[in-house]
């Protein structure tokens, strides 16, 4: 499970990336279900608008429609949230291992 701090980024990022606003002390179940009902929305009222979220936020599409086959009676937003959750946060991860290689080299070495 992701830290409060990691939790905070991740809301962060989804706000920004989908522009809306999930308050950032949410809890990790919580920010996944008012993901899920704003996906929902999307599904319903504004499905161009959802597809170019996934490819914003780089959704594997093999793995949504995969997930979305395999499991026909869930709910398809909480099927969606999930992939975004799970992607922001690989991003999130990916980020601080390259600042931290970034912060390894000494001032010399760099560029």
């Amino acid at each position: 499970m992701i830290s409060q701090m990691e939790n905070a980024e991740l809301v962060t990022l989804l706000n920004k990336e989908l522009a809306i606003e999930i308050a950032e002390k949410v809890s990790y179940s919580e920010l996944h279900s008012q993901l899920s009902a704003y996906i929902n929305q999307l599904i319903k009222n504004d499905f161009d608008k959802l597809i170019a979220y996934l490819y914003r936020i780089d959704v594997n599409e093999e793995k949504l429609k995969s997930l979305l086959q395999q499991n026909p009676d869930e709910d398809a937003g909480n099927i969606i949230a999930g992939l975004m959750i799970e992607r922001q946060e690989q991003k999130i991860k990916f980020r601080k291992q390259f600042s931290q290689r970034e912060n390894d080299f000494d001032e010399e070495e760099k560029w």
